[in-house]
């Protein structure tokens, strides 16, 4: 397990930002659903579960550690995640060559295994709890 001061830490994370939500709207009607489900999937981890608005994106946290994020491009959507390259992908859906994150990249046009993403952002939320 990493050390601690490998977790990102957002103390300013809250229950729940309303810029977010303003965020999510104003984004493009196809891209910003798939935004939409799957952070909220992410608020619907636990109790526990805090976000904030960094980097100009959705991202969620644990306390105030941070777990996951949504963000939307001009042709795709991600969903991110800090610690991704830890996390069990039996699907081969994450991608990225970073030391710690990965993400899933979505197109309106193409299927994604749902519950492969399920998975992924639960064991997201799950992982970060360990590193508390």
């Amino acid at each position: 397990m990493p050390a601690p001061n490998a977790i990102l830490r957002f103390p300013g994370s809250v229950e729940r930002e309303p810029a977010i939500d303003a965020w999510l709207a104003e984004q493009r009607a196809d891209l910003g659903t798939i935004a939409r489900t799957w952070f909220e999937a992410m608020r619907a981890c636990g109790d526990d579960v805090r976000e904030l608005m960094h980097d100009g994106c959705p991202t969620a946290c644990v306390e105030d550690a941070a777990f996951g994020y949504v963000n939307v491009f001009t042709a795709h959507t991600n969903v991110g995640f800090f610690h991704g390259a830890a996390l069990p992908d039996p699907a081969g859906i994450l991608e990225g060559t970073g030391k710690r994150m990965r993400h899933v990249k979505m197109r309106p046009d193409r299927e994604i295994d749902a519950s492969a993403l399920g998975a992924l952002i639960e064991a997201a939320y799950l992982d970060i709890k360990t590193r508390l």
